[in-house]
């Protein structure tokens, strides 16, 4: 169980929800010029590390320098997941999330940059994004192709390659520090490749990883959820085949979907962990758990104005103009579940959380987020990832 009283703790008795102010800085204009371009990964085809329409799997890769030589930062992105036959099929005409046919360049923001002003920590790194375009977090392996759908379901394929081709070309075989860091459905995939990141790097002295907004919840005992999440997880299991590369150690003792859930999963992770979340996550209140019947008069309506803030909402509940009063209950009562789920974690002095009551989903790729709103404990997001000792930080909220 997370013990609250090993860190202070910031207690606040009314719903935050953060409306970044996006102003851009001297410095974050100097960085928009740092543009990657795509590198594909050497014989993908041969490998079979290809995205969904099997065109070869890819990453972008920036060089570090001076004392950040032999560091290594690899970011798995997020973009949802795909379930079924027809839902693949339709992404993989994404060229972002599906395909590699048209990659673009990437721009170097937040957490990647190579501006010291901006990202202090890390700016001289190496650093790796690998393209996320196979529907399942970076999880499947499946051989055969279906000569029906000619679906190619290889994510944990592209991973590994992408891992093993840095360590014999690039020197990441030589790596002192790693982070391992994802957001959203890439934040899921870095608890699930956590230790296995780790294990690809036996001699480095620091490996970590670092998951934004990737802690989605059964959210069993909600009101109104009916399994949900539960039910969706176990259509993706099934479709991408990932019983057998989901962590033993909950498959054992679990049915596959719910070893996709990380609070089944994070407390066999013996690689130093931070969750980055908020209680009030946006995408899972609104698209996936959803904790309400989407025909309920108003709901589309609650749940889009609040993420058009301040426009619908302004400090707490009482000022949700745009949601019926069941519909502010179900809202709290989701905090309370989030927070109720994160009591079963067990305490683990290598796990650091920083839970935030924003009305938001996914926080490091965004410059407000990253050095601006939320701070914890006078910590900004910046400050907690970069600290090099985990630590807990939450921000309770109430009625």
């Amino acid at each position: 169980m997370v013990s609250h009283n090993r860190v202070p703790v910031s207690v606040w008795f009314r719903i935050i929800f953060c409306v970044p102010v996006f102003i851009e800085s001297q410095a974050d204009s100097q960085n928009a010029d740092q543009k990657l371009n795509v590198a594909f990964i050497t014989d993908a085809i041969t490998k079979g590390a290809v995205c969904l329409d099997g065109t070869p799997g890819a990453y972008y890769f920036a060089k570090g320098f001076g004392d950040g030589i032999n560091n290594w930062m690899i970011y798995l992105p997020g973009g949802g997941w795909c379930n079924s036959k027809e839902d693949c099929l339709d992404r993989s005409l994404n060229e972002r999330l599906g395909s590699n046919k048209n990659a673009t360049t990437k721009a170097l923001v937040t957490f990647q940059s190579q501006n010291k002003n901006i990202n202090p920590d890390f700016y001289n790194w190496n650093f790796i994004e690998i393209r996320y375009c196979d529907g399942a977090s970076f999880m499947a392996d499946v051989e055969a192709v279906n000569p029906e759908t000619n679906l190619y379901l290889r994510g944990r394929r592209i991973f590994t390659s992408v891992i093993e081709e840095l360590m014999s070309t690039q020197g990441m075989n030589n790596a002192e520090n790693a982070l391992l860091v994802g957001n959203s459905a890439g934040g899921l995939a870095t608890i699930l490749n956590c230790d296995r990141f780790h294990s690809f790097l036996p001699g480095a002295c620091r490996v970590k990883c670092i998951s934004d907004s990737g802690f989605f919840i059964q959210a069993e005992h909600l009101r109104g959820a009916q399994d949900n999440a539960i039910n969706k997880f176990r259509k993706i299991i099934l479709f991408h085949e990932l019983a057998e590369f989901l962590p033993k150690s909950c498959t054992q003792r679990r049915a596959p979907e719910l070893c996709f859930f990380p609070e089944n999963v994070v407390n066999d992770i013996r690689t130093p962990l931070f969750l980055l979340n908020s209680d009030f996550d946006r995408y899972q209140i609104s698209v996936l758990v959803l904790p309400n019947s989407t025909n309920e008069v108003g709901w589309r309506d609650c749940k889009n104005n609040i993420s058009n803030l301040p426009s619908c909402l302004k400090n707490n509940t009482s000022n949700l103009p745009c949601c019926t009063e069941n519909q502010q209950q179900i809202i709290m009562d989701f905090q309370t579940s989030f927070l109720k789920t994160l009591e079963k974690l067990d305490d683990n002095p290598s796990r650091g959380l920083y839970i935030t009551s924003c009305y938001a989903h996914d926080f490091i790729p965004y410059p407000p987020y990253w050095k601006g709103t939320p701070t914890l404990q006078n910590k900004t997001i910046q400050q907690a990832v970069g600290d090099r000792q985990f630590k807990i930080y939450i921000q309770l909220t109430a009625m």
